[in-house]
């Protein structure tokens, strides 16, 4: 991942299309919409990759919402291809007070696996470092939300069974690989079952 995908913050949603031109109704989440820098681009992942739109035209809808027109997006069938996704910025361009060390949502899109210990002569202590019993990996699915619970990060992946919420704690997590863009968790008995 490189170090500018890295500093991308979740800032909202495209909800819906909007007419049949291309504009789009969006929904924003943990920030008030007049804080975008209109001058900067916004990103939605495609395919995994967050692909810069810049804004072509803005108009508010209440506090949380507003009616936007971005590059590129010039009919109904492009607003519907983006309808659903997340839409991130970069932490520069909202000000100072939006950089965050503790803001995972950039784990949006990523894989996400469950380290289990593996049980074929191991001394069941189990080892986050790999220097003692050897684990298993199992692809639990997509990580599709980041939520920011005050003292109690969260994650939702997408499972075979359904969404899960799981929590981010630091001693549940085995490792992160932003380059095959997948966490490996320790994720304990019964959170995966639903």
């Amino acid at each position: 991942m490189s170090r500018a995908e890295h500093n991308l913050i979740r800032i909202g949603q495209v909800l819906k299309s909007n007419g049949t031109d291309g504009e789009v109704v969006m929904g924003f989440r943990d920030i008030d919409p007049v804080d975008i820098d209109l001058e900067e681009p916004v990103f939605i992942r495609l395919d995994g990759t967050p692909v810069p739109f810049f804004i072509e035209s803005f108009t508010l809808r209440g506090n949380s919402k507003a009616i936007v027109r971005l590059t590129d997006i010039r009919s109904g069938a492009d607003a519907e291809e983006i309808t659903g996704h997340p839409v991130y910025a970069e932490a520069e361009s909202l000000g100072e007070e939006y950089p965050d060390e503790d803001d995972l949502s950039f784990l949006t899109g990523w894989t996400l696996y469950n380290a289990r210990p593996d049980n074929d002569g191991g001394n069941g202590t189990g080892d986050r470092n790999g220097m003692g019993q050897a684990r298993q990996r199992e692809k639990v699915g997509e990580v599709t939300d980041f939520l920011d619970i005050p003292g109690n990060p969260c994650i939702v992946a997408e499972t075979k069974k359904g969404a899960v919420t799981i929590p981010l704690h630091e001693d549940l997590i085995i490792s992160t690989d932003p380059g095959s863009r997948s966490i490996t968790m320790e994720i304990p008995d019964g959170l995966l079952s639903l």
